[in-house]
Formats: C-alpha cells, structure tokens, sequence
C-alpha cells in the first residue's frame, strides 16, 4: 500500500509540471519573438491576449491532479500506520 502511495503521491505532481513547462516554452518563445501568447487557443498572436489561469482552462487536470496526491498521501499514512502481516 506504501508503494502505490508513493506513487500516488509523487506522479501527478510529476505530470503536472511537466505539462505546466511544455506550455512554459510556447509562452516563452512567443515573448521571445515580441507576440502575446493566447492562452485559450495555445498560439502566439500580434495583440495582448488576456491571462487565463491553468485552473481555468484545464481544471480536471488541476483538481484530478492534485486529489490524487492526497489520495496518496492517505494511503502511504495507512500503510505505515497498520502493522504489517506476517
């Protein structure tokens, strides 16, 4: 139970950074180029583009994410609460 807690706990955030950091290198490079990133539409344009929050646009991804950790977290508190079987 400890490992699949552990795994629980550790993949989402995993997961969730490395989506946060693919959309991290479009707004970058966009800026780079002098445009204004859409966050809606996920392209770089000539004109400001309004922010829109990670939560906002993907929240199943957000919340899902993060409930899993807790889940998680529960479970690694569980496993190593019980005694352990022998």
């Amino acid at each position: 139970m400890i490992k699949l807690g552990l795994l629980l706990l550790v993949l989402p955030l995993f997961v969730l950074m490395g989506v946060y950091f693919w959309e991290l290198n479009g707004v970058r490079a966009c800026q780079l180029d002098g445009g204004y990133w859409n966050y809606v539409a996920h392209v770089c344009r000539d004109t400001p583009q309004p922010f829109v929050s990670w939560l906002e646009r993907s929240p199943l991804l957000v919340n899902g994410g993060m409930l899993l950790s807790v889940v998680g977290l529960a479970m690694c508190m569980v496993g190593l609460y019980v005694k352990r079987a022998n």
